[in-house]
């Protein structure tokens, strides 16, 4: 229970720098908005989905990338507070050790919330609309924002491990733009070469991506049914991504702040 106390007071912290720095939020939602009229307005022309506009198709992919880069606030965040001497002040304090990891991670989430409900909004400017109930709508986005608190934590042990805002940035650049890519978020996987519709079959942004697409209501009666389980199931393989996430990264978080903290 105290960490968790402690944890909502060093969230509340972090949600006090955006609000101070309202650019981080902006930036944050600049760049998924660009990619929206891009890939809605430049390149959906000459993408053909059958039986389904474009834009609805297009949507579930932008709010899985969205979130993956609104995870890495949480690396980039804690490199930065090793890098300024937070943390040691947070030693200082009569608090729990895992309320700084917690409280970055419910900050974040926080934060991917809000830059959800921008592009949802963005998305139904451009002509994206939701095909199913209210409570999968809801459902659909508990999801994604499951899935993006299950990797910020990854990426907190990567924040961590490497202790510089600026080689983070560079990491975590390098490894999600493969998986959000290398996944059918922009195109259908099966219209991949058969190397890389196999990574993309079986990439956890897939089927989060296949997950929020169902729930929105936003898939084609006429896209041939997918031939592996986990875009069968895609709700299912998602909540199982989610778990494997927490079970590895939380323990190795907390471990690598105990080891970045006692240096």
């Amino acid at each position: 229970m105290q960490a968790l106390a402690d944890g909502s007071v060093v969230a509340k912290r972090n949600l006090i720098k955006i609000k101070r720095v309202p650019d981080l939020l902006v930036f944050s939602t600049a760049a998924p908005i660009m990619f929206v009229l891009l890939f809605a307005y430049v390149f959906g022309g000459s993408i053909d989905i059958p039986g389904m506009d474009y834009r609805e198709f297009l949507m579930a992919g932008i709010f899985a990338q969205t979130v993956l880069f609104g995870a890495t606030i949480t690396g980039s965040g804690l490199a930065e507070d090793i890098t300024k001497g937070i943390i040691d002040r947070f030693r200082s304090l009569p608090m729990a050790r895992s309320a700084v990891l917690v409280g970055r991670t419910t900050s974040d989430l926080v934060n991917n919330a809000l830059v959800i409900v921008i592009m949802m909004v963005t998305g139904l400017i451009v002509g994206w609309r939701i095909r199913s109930s209210p409570l999968e709508a809801l459902a659909g986005v508990a999801l994604l924002l499951l899935f993006a608190y299950a990797f910020s934590w990854a990426m907190a042990w990567i924040g961590l491990l490497v202790r510089s805002p600026e080689v983070f940035n560079n990491a975590s650049f390098i490894f999600i733009f493969p998986i959000t890519y290398i996944a059918n978020t922009f195109v259908q996987s099966e219209r991949l070469p058969a190397v890389l519709r196999h990574i993309a079959e079986w990439n956890p942004v897939s089927a989060v991506t296949a997950a929020a697409r169902e729930l929105f209501g936003n898939t084609s009666p006429l896209s041939p049914p997918p031939d592996v389980w986990p875009l069968q199931h895609p709700v299912l393989a998602s909540l199982g991504w989610v778990v494997i996430f927490l079970l590895i990264f939380v323990p190795l978080a907390n471990y690598q702040y105990k080891r970045a903290v006692a240096r």
